[in-house]
């Protein structure tokens, strides 16, 4: 008997809250959306059968126009010069983030320099990395002994590296490189 009445109780609450969230579904505003009009598809559509709302006659009630299209003048892609050479790309690529050797003074001696302790020490933002990468450069007297890993580096920052007993491990053009550098290879087991 007991039982029973726990159970039914149990039953109940479960309902006074269903009612209750569906109180407050039925309160909520109606959403309504209007689907896609689908023109061309007779008249009862509402946009069909003969013109399909694009006017009688002309260029753009025949085809779509290109959004580069002038009316027939020289468009701006044939008035501008060409860009010959080598360098005509040159312009679109972003150059890396320029870090000096000097700037390195701040770190303890014979530590590790890799992107993260850059981002660590606040030297370069990780946004910037992402974007533009990283590139080190001869530049203010270098004091501490260093081990520099996966960055780019000039000739001249390399010397002054090696000159205090710092060494380079790795030397990188991508972030990529140095992640798959990283991980462990692993080989797939035989089965059979």
């Amino acid at each position: 008997m007991k039982k029973q009445k726990t159970e039914n109780k149990k039953q109940k609450t479960t309902s006074n809250e269903l009612g209750k969230s569906l109180i407050n579904l039925q309160s909520l505003s109606k959403i309504t959306r209007r689907g896609k009009k689908r023109v061309g598809r007779g008249y009862g559509s509402g946009k069909g059968g003969h013109t399909s709302g694009r006017g009688q006659k002309g260029q753009r009630s025949r085809r779509t126009i290109p959004w580069w299209f002038e009316g027939g003048q020289l468009p701006l892609v044939r008035r501008v010069p060409f860009w010959r050479g080598k360098g005509r790309l040159n312009p679109l690529k972003q150059k890396p983030v320029i870090v000096k050797t000097g700037q390195f003074n701040k770190l303890k001696s014979e530590s590790l320099v890799t992107i993260d302790t850059l981002i660590q020490e606040r030297i370069v933002s990780e946004a910037d990395i992402k974007s533009r990468g990283v590139k080190i450069l001869a530049g203010g007297k270098l004091t501490q002994k260093l081990t520099v890993i996966g960055l780019k580096l000039s000739a001249g920052a390399k010397k002054e590296i090696e000159k205090v007993g710092g060494k380079i491990e790795i030397e990188t053009r991508d972030i990529d490189v140095v992640e798959k550098i990283k991980k462990p290879k692993t080989r797939k087991k035989n089965l059979g």
